[in-house]
């Protein structure tokens, strides 16, 4: 089934950009607009900038461009229609499906229907607890023993496999679900050497379904609850293509509005600890699901809130262990805490039993951050020898020396070197050491700084007008795109830059009108005929614009952000977004008015055109100065030279018009 045309077109006018990148990101009011730090590649600092006016984002790291839809897909790696799909479920509109062909169905997402079967699964699942004998005694009895209410229940999804063999594997094939996606969804074990299908991978469990950060439930986790030392007492998903357990925590979907509203994010261990924090109150609590933290984990934590506090129930060789690994966050640039329980407690045990406002109240006090809290637990442990005490400075400036802000590391410094007893230049000394150590060691390239789905990079596009090539910092910023993925600047010539210019001029601006009746794109258009553009993509839009002016048609902005050649639309997305915003004290304070480029549009016009008539005619005089080392004969120079010397005198009456110096 396909979604009609009415219905993609009512999704789209109903869904609000700041609403659906705010479900996966915490947006900051810069202006006008949104920053953040992108979700779809490593950074620091913000550059990811969201438009609520033109609905579009923009990352000027990575260039990842779209609307809400293409954010969706990408954000989640899921096809046009499922994204579709997520947002008029996120906005309650009903969907109007139409038949589609065989062959169109045989192109179907296979991701998709991942999550149609999972979601089947989860379902199944719930009537299982609810309405089975076994699922009411056994999975109900132990959620009441553990003090899961029904609306908690119901918000995680929790429900309950029976102790059959193909229970599910059955259903799913009864409703039309082929055992080749049950396998793939790691819902079904296959039985080498028979003829059946399989059997079910979870069987007399209480099962937790695991959600992404968009709410789609993407894997289970299950606990066995009889006696069974054969069998191990939590059993997970395996890996599937929409499942990567490095790179999900579980309750994320739950979670990330309360993590967003109070600037914090609580890590515990386990499902329960998650589910019974939430009965107390406490939403802003993940799970790892008993997995070391990654660093993958910790910038889903990230996108939320840079605040995290960890909360260990282990023993202390278990903490010990732990503690080196956690070296990652502080990479990351997150604030970490740790809080220790009572020995024999754990997060669920501890809330059930003092309560919620009790609990809160010992996070408070107990929390310590991490630097802080790894030093006096190494120290206890040295004692008084020297070597381990000289061990456990080592060890610790190695953990402050992975802070990436200076202000913090030189905080730790001063705080460790009065907590050890020891000069504190020596440690900035030793930190320094290190870091110079790091730096001249080649990096490894970050799997984290990842792409959308088939995306291409265009790089930053903010040049209303290039006359002499792009700006110094053209190309920075916080993850310069790799040689092989974008075009070296000095292969652009100075030609490209004003064609780019011009066309960015028609795209942003073609349908203004400079004069009743005459339009920017009338204008422009008749002071360049005979010229055409070198660039492929300039030249097909230029192209465009022409074909629909003899026409009588002028194209508008709405058309190419909405073209359905992704090249096209991702550049009038980097058109359309400025990396920089005017600061409104220069009105409401100085009391200074700024012209925008709206308001000098006859002028940009204008010039626009003699920088591209410039720039073209300059591409003509490298071509006979080629020609002229070619020439065989005196007639062919001189006729090149006269050619040259022609051409030379309107670029000199351009460069007078543009105010350029000559040398």
């Amino acid at each position: 089934m396909r979604i009609n045309p009415e219905t993609v077109e009512r999704i789209k006018q109903t869904a609000d950009i700041v609403e659906v990148v705010g479900d996966f990101v915490s947006l900051k009011k810069k202006g006008a607009n949104y920053s953040a730090c992108c979700p779809f590649h490593n950074e620091k600092s913000p550059s990811f900038n969201v438009n609520p006016v033109r609905q579009i984002f923009k990352c000027f790291g990575c260039g990842a461009a779209g609307d809400a839809i293409k954010f969706v897909m990408d954000i989640d790696g899921i096809g046009y229609g499922e994204a579709l799909r997520y947002l008029a479920n996120k906005y309650q509109i009903e969907v109007q499906e139409e038949e589609v062909t065989d062959e169109e169905a045989l192109r179907q997402n296979a991701r998709e229907s991942l999550y149609l079967v999972l979601n089947f699964a989860k379902n199944f699942y719930q009537q299982q607890l609810t309405q089975t004998d076994e699922g009411q005694s056994v999975g109900v009895s132990y959620f009441r023993e553990r003090g899961f209410t029904s609306d908690i229940q119901k918000k995680f999804e929790l429900g309950y496999s029976t102790d059959t063999w193909d229970a599910l594997t059955k259903e799913a094939l009864s409703k039309g679900y082929t055992a080749d996606i049950l396998l793939k969804a790691g819902l079904l074990i296959h039985k080498e050497g028979s003829q059946t299908a399989g059997y079910d991978r979870f069987r007399g469990r209480v099962i937790f379904p695991i959600h992404n950060v968009a709410g789609k439930v993407i894997a289970f986790g299950a606990r066995i609850l009889k006696t069974d030392k054969s069998q191990p007492k939590y059993l997970n998903s395996p890996e599937t293509e929409v499942y990567h357990k490095s790179d999900i925590l579980y309750g994320i979907f739950q979670a990330k509005n309360a993590i967003r509203q109070q600037e914090a994010c609580y890590l515990v261990e386990g499902y329960t600890d998650v589910v019974s924090l939430h009965q107390a109150g406490i939403e802003n609590v993940v799970a790892s699901s008993g997995t070391s933290l990654t660093t993958e984990q910790i910038r889903l934590i990230g996108r939320f809130t840079p605040n995290i506090t960890i909360l260990y129930d282990g023993d202390m060789a278990g903490i010990k262990a732990a503690l080196r690994g956690l070296d990652l966050v502080l990479e990351e640039g997150l604030n970490v805490s740790i809080v220790l329980f009572p020995d024999g407690e754990d997060p669920d045990s501890y809330v059930r039993r003092v309560g919620a406002e009790a609990f809160k109240d010992y996070l408070k006090k107990a929390s310590r951050d991490f630097i802080t809290f790894k030093t006096e637990t190494l120290l206890q442990d040295a004692g008084n020898d020297p070597f381990r005490l000289a061990a456990v400075i080592g060890e610790v400036v190695n953990s402050i020396i992975k802070i990436p802000d200076a202000i913090k590391r030189q905080v730790f410094f001063h705080r460790t070197s009065e907590m050890m007893k020891v000069d504190e230049q020596m440690l900035i000394s030793e930190g320094n050491k290190l870091l110079r150590k790091l730096h001249t060691q080649p990096k490894p390239q970050d799997r984290g700084n990842s792409r959308p789905p088939n995306f291409t990079p265009q790089g930053p596009q903010d040049i209303p007008f290039a006359d002499d090539g792009p700006p110094a910092d053209f190309f920075a910023g916080d993850s310069p795109l790799e040689p092989a993925e974008v075009e070296e600047p000095s292969q652009r010539t100075k030609l490209y830059y004003q064609e780019e210019a011009f066309i960015r001029l028609l795209v942003l601006y073609g349908a203004n009108e400079l004069e009743p009746t005459i339009s920017v794109c009338a204008y422009v258009l008749g002071e360049i005929q005979g010229i055409d553009f070198k660039d492929p993509v300039f030249h097909h839009l230029l192209t465009l614009f022409r074909e629909n002016y003899s026409r009588e048609k002028v194209l508008t902005t709405d058309y190419f952000q909405n073209h359905h050649e992704p090249e096209i639309r991702d550049l009038t997305i980097s058109w359309l977004t400025s990396k920089y915003e005017l600061s409104s004290l220069w009105t409401e304070k100085f009391e200074i008015y700024v012209p925008s480029e709206l308001d000098v549009l006859d002028k940009s016009s204008f010039i626009n055109i003699l920088r591209l008539k410039k720039a073209f005619i300059e591409e003509k005089m490298k071509i006979c100065m080629e020609d002229l080392k070619k020439a065989t004969t005196e007639d062919q120079e001189n006729a090149i030279m006269n050619e040259y010397i022609f051409y030379k005198g309107i670029s000199m009456a351009a460069a007078k018009e543009l105010g350029s110096v000559i040398g």
